[in-house]
């Protein structure tokens, strides 16, 4: 049972994670102070100097293909279905050859296996025909491709390029509303924030380092707050005891 500090909190904070319209706002100021803000970034890169994505991939490709597979699928079971689907397609030519039909008998496992499997036999034709085989690096080009919007786009040019890139899921969402970091109504709104109060020093890993904390400790249902590294800096009103 959760033993609550201080109750009437709000409930989880959830969002879809959707492609950004033309002019997204700007999001709400923090109200935490940039001294903060940067102390709450050291502890992370204290803690985890060199956070990694946890989906398997081999290169920006497999990268691209596994980012839009995990929409509304967990990492580790996206992760099971592609070991197989990599070892056989590892680039926009191979994952043509091997076609849609074999596609999605190796990834039936994943929720929504038809409709990625159509994206993904997409997506590997236009970066053939369009891009002679390569990801790109620009965000433009990368949302052009079927089913890739602004997320999937940010994790491609943050984790296989090296873009100070954030990509707000249901993790970042929640926590950057739960500290709070950088308010929003939006996923596109607390980027926006984020990217305005993240120390630059921090901006490469940010996105990792936050959902790494949403998923195993700043939790949807039972925020673990006693053993959260930046509990004593965050003013989420609902803090949590052990059971």
């Amino acid at each position: 049972m959760v033993k609550k500090v201080i109750a009437n909190a709000p409930g989880s904070l959830r969002a879809p994670v959707r492609r950004a319209g033309p002019a997204p706002k700007a999001g709400r100021p923090s109200r935490l102070n940039a001294a903060r803000i940067a102390e709450i970034f050291r502890r992370f890169a204290e803690a985890s100097p060199d956070p990694r994505t946890e989906l398997d991939y081999l290169n920006p490709f497999t990268l691209l293909v596994a980012v839009a597979l995990s929409a509304q699928a967990t990492d580790n079971g996206v992760n099971k279905a592609t070991k197989a689907l990599f070892a056989v397609a590892d680039t926009p030519q191979k994952m043509l050859a091997l076609g849609e039909d074999k596609l999605r008998e190796m990834i039936k496992t994943i929720g929504l296996y038809r409709n990625k499997a159509k994206n993904v036999i997409a997506l590997s034709r236009q970066l053939v025909e369009v891009f002679g085989g390569e990801v790109p690096k620009e965000r433009e080009a990368l949302e052009s491709l079927p089913g890739v919007g602004r997320k999937t786009a940010n994790v491609v040019m943050n984790v296989a390029f090296g873009d100070p890139t954030i990509a707000v899921d249901t993790h970042i969402f929640r926590v950057s509303n739960r500290i709070p970091l950088a308010p929003g109504k939006t996923p596109v709104e607390v980027e926006r924030g984020l990217e305005r109060v993240v120390p630059d020093a921090y901006k490469l890993h940010a996105h990792h380092w936050l959902i790494l904390h949403g998923r195993y400790v700043c939790k949807a249902r039972r925020p673990e707050c006693w053993r959260c590294l930046i509990a004593d800096l965050c003013e989420f009103p609902d803090k949590t005891l052990p059971a």
